[in-house]
């Protein structure tokens, strides 16, 4: 049985990333003040990652106009992610950080290491700006992630920060009803 890590805290970490033709330094501090994505997948120059990725980057520019950064992190070095962000097409269209975490620091912390084998599941973690996970997502080494439903993820988690009292139902797209529960609406649904 695992604990959830659902409303919990993002834990004090310090990396290297690539961003945007440089190695930059980030710890858990520059990540508050934000809603932010923690996109985990397992290796570089690998298969279904650069999908996932790619993917992501497709939707970058949007979830930047809804104030998220995203983080990419897996157990390859940082010169491993410039490596590839420089030889990959795919790759090479991502704008967001490449966190290394080659010691799987940040990936113990988030619950997705797999230590027999020193890398990442598909993991995400979508966090508010007080630094408190509110989805996450794992997945399997084979299957991937769809961008565009964490986009709507975010979305949903944005507005039911921002509207006490309401909640959004399965599928739910902005503009969209959502429910305020209450005695009178038990059953109803």
């Amino acid at each position: 049985m695992s604990t959830s890590l659902i409303n919990t805290k993002l834990q004090p970490f310090n990396a290297t990333a690539y961003h945007n033709g440089d190695f930059v330094e980030l710890t858990e501090k520059d990540v508050l003040g934000k809603w932010s994505i923690f996109f985990f997948y397992p290796a570089d120059f690998t298969f279904v990652c650069p999908t996932e990725l790619g993917d992501v980057a497709d939707y970058y520019e949007q979830l930047q106009e809804m104030g998220v950064e995203v983080y990419s992190v897996s157990t390859d070095t940082h010169f491993t992610h410039k490596a590839w962000h420089d030889t990959s097409d795919t790759i090479g269209k991502i704008k967001f950080p490449m966190i290394g975490d080659p010691t799987g620091r940040i990936t113990r912390n988030f619950g997705v290491m797999i230590e027999d084998e020193g890398l990442a599941l598909r993991g995400t973690f979508v966090m508010n700006p007080e630094g408190e996970i509110k989805v996450i997502e794992t997945h399997d080494l084979g299957i991937g992630r769809s961008a565009k439903e964490l986009v709507r993820k975010v979305q949903a988690a944005q507005y039911i920060a921002n509207h006490d009292g309401e909640v959004c139902p399965a599928s739910w797209q902005p503009g969209e009803e959502t429910l305020a529960p209450s005695l009178d609406l038990v059953g109803k649904i």
